[in-house]
């Protein structure tokens, strides 16, 4: 009997891959999150061909001149 070729999966890629990031941050009230929506409906309405793969949301401490606590949403796409 011959042996069975094995079939390699090096070289194919998949159009699923995430191909950039970018994050998006501001102070955690409610004028700031407005912001931060617009923001982030102005970069898919400006880049139509984004496929969104994740998205990612914490929250933490910003330094700058002062330490404030944020909101942080990462798009993987």
């Amino acid at each position: 009997a011959k042996p069975v070729a094995e079939e390699r999966a090096e070289g194919i890629v998949s159009s699923d891959r995430i191909t950039g990031v970018r994050t998006f941050f501001t102070k955690s009230h409610a004028g700031s999150i407005d912001f931060l929506n617009e923001q982030i409906t102005n970069w898919l309405k400006n880049n139509p061909g984004i496929k969104i793969k994740r998205t990612n949301m914490a929250t933490g401490d910003i330094v700058g001149k002062k330490t404030e606590p944020n909101i942080l949403i990462t798009v993987w796409y």
